[in-house]
Parts: structure tokens; C-alpha cells; sequence
């Protein structure tokens, strides 16, 4: 085996093929060719006197060697990512790249404002921030840290819940207006509702009582939208009544464009969280910017801490 050919660089292009199974994906990423990509495979392969990926034309797996060096390869970048991270803090503070993943309107909102302050304290970091409601794989994206709403299938990443966020039925003043306000749950049939359609179950709408009784009742309007700040922009412009997070229109009720209807009746709290992959905690930029969004989620609006 030729040690000297088993560099960082070929042993990083590798582990990220290794995950995202896709040559032109990691070449994206690292805005590097393609070929420099499948060179640096070719390279580590012949280095290694191994073959550690199967080629066809339509997709790579990973050979039975190719697997333990996978596992072995991810073990080692993460030291040296470690080791690096160390010697930095020791010399120059915190610097280095962090990647969030964020729910989009959230981060739009609230989340962006954060960053820009964290960035202001720490002008080293870099913050690569992906704004998608898209349920992601953490590590075949190479995203450090993801904020997400609602409920989480199992997973071995590292999970810290913040708390509930709370939804309220809102419309604008300028519909209300024109089709009169619901005084009972049932009188939402007769209304214009905006639908979340990436939410399951979205055509109906679970209301709870202030005494604790269930409401399920229909709400599938001509409207569907699958972003938080479309929903928003339907709702100033009038087109009907949603189930809004009191953070993405704690504005527009301060200065009275949108207003609460049926306060007597709330829909299911959601769930909001911080998703870390394994061991990057161990990274103290990272950690610290899971402690400094925890806090600073802490105070969202609507966000009932659990």
C-alpha cells in the first residue's frame, strides 16, 4: 500500500460519496469537477491496492471493504475535524464553517436574526444556513445542526426539545369584515380557509377547547400552500382564515392586520426541536451554537417551553 496516496482530501471526497451515493452531488458541494471528485476516489483506491466502490451507470454502492473503510474514514476526519477545531480556539477563538438546516419560515422569521447576531460575537464563523421544510438526512447532507416543527420519527441523532409551539386561528381585518366573523368551530364550513398541504391530515383541523374537549372539524379551502410565509401573505391579503404559529404573525396581530377568532378554541400545539448528529457537540462551535440557539428559541413567540 502506498500510504503517501492516502490523503485527507481523497479520504473526505470518498466518505462524502460514500453518503450521498452520487459523484456530481459531492463535486457540487466541494465546487470542485466531477472528475476531480471520481479522481480522488480512483486515487484512494489504488493507494489502498482496494476497490471501494461499485460503479455502474446508474448508481455506486459501496463494496464490503469499502464499508469498513467508510466507518473507519468517518472516525478519523472527525478527529482531525476535532484536533483542528482545538488548535484554532487556541490561536484565534472560534472560527470555522457551521451548517443549520432550518423549517423555512421559521428561519426567514426568527431564525436568520439569530445568526446575524451570533456571527456579529463570533466573526470568524461562517454560518451555511439551507431553509427547507424537507425532512433531510443530517449526515449525507453534512448539516451540523437542524431546527425543526412537528413530530420526529426515531433516529440516532441527538435530540433537544425547546418546546410547543402554539397556533391560533387568525384572519384579517379586511376579511372579517367582508364575510363576518365564526362565533362556534362550526361555523368555519362556511368560511375561506388556507391549508398547509405538507401538513398529514391537513384537510381537517383538531381544535381544543378551553375545557379540554376535542373538536375535529373540516378545513380543506380552495387555498393550499406548502410554506409558512405563502400562508402568511394569503392571510394580509385576505383570502381566507388559518392555523398560524404565533411567531409567524406576531407582527401583523401587534399592528392589527390579522386578528385572533374562536380564542376559545386552539389547534394541536407543535412540537419544535434541535437536531444535532452524533458527536458533533464535540466541536465547541457547534456546541456552542446548539446552547446559543436553545436560548434564543427560548423566547420565540408562542413558544410554550416544556
Amino acid at each position: 500500500m502506498d500510504r503517501s496516496g492516502v490523503t485527507l482530501e481523497r479520504m473526505r471526497s470518498f466518505v462524502r460519496v460514500a453518503e450521498r451515493g452520487s459523484l456530481s452531488a459531492v463535486a457540487r458541494e466541494q465546487g470542485v469537477g466531477q472528475s476531480t471528485v471520481s479522481r480522488h476516489v480512483a486515487d484512494l483506491e489504488g493507494a489502498l491496492g482496494v476497490t471501494l466502490l461499485n460503479r455502474t451507470t446508474r448508481r455506486l454502492t459501496l463494496t464490503d471493504e469499502g464499508r469498513r473503510y467508510h466507518a473507519e474514514a468517518r472516525t478519523i476526519l472527525r478527529l482531525v475535524d476535532e484536533a483542528t477545531d482545538g488548535a484554532r480556539r487556541a490561536g484565534s477563538g472560534l472560527t470555522g464553517t457551521i451548517r443549520i438546516s432550518c423549517t423555512a419560515a421559521l428561519g426567514v422569521r426568527h431564525v436568520c436574526r439569530m445568526l446575524f447576531s451570533l456571527q456579529d460575537l463570533y466573526p470568524e464563523i461562517v454560518v451555511d444556513l439551507s431553509l427547507s421544510d424537507a425532512r433531510i438526512d443530517l449526515v449525507q447532507e453534512a448539516v451540523d445542526v437542524a431546527i425543526r416543527l412537528g413530530p420526529l420519527a426515531d433516529s440516532t441523532l441527538q435530540c433537544r426539545t425547546l418546546g410547543r409551539s402554539r397556533r391560533i386561528l387568525v384572519a384579517s381585518r379586511a376579511y372579517l369584515a367582508e364575510r363576518g366573523r365564526p362565533e362556534t368551530p362550526d361555523d368555519l364550513a362556511a368560511h375561506a380557509s388556507i391549508r398547509m398541504s405538507n401538513l398529514t391530515g391537513g384537510g381537517t383541523l383538531s381544535l381544543r377547547g378551553r375545557d379540554g374537549s376535542a373538536v375535529l372539524i373540516p378545513f380543506d379551502g380552495r387555498l393550499r400552500v406548502d410554506h409558512g410565509l405563502a400562508a402568511r401573505e394569503a392571510l394580509v391579503q385576505g383570502r381566507g382564515i388559518a392555523a398560524a404559529h404565533v411567531w409567524l404573525i406576531d407582527d401583523l396581530l401587534a399592528a392589527g392586520s390579522v386578528e385572533q377568532i374562536l380564542p376559545d378554541f386552539t389547534p394541536e400545539p407543535v412540537p419544535l426541536s434541535l437536531l444535532v448528529v452524533p458527536g458533533r457537540t464535540r466541536i465547541k462551535r457547534v456546541r456552542m451554537l446548539v446552547d446559543a440557539l436553545a436560548a434564543s428559541l427560548a423566547t420565540l413567540p408562542g413558544l410554550d417551553r416544556q
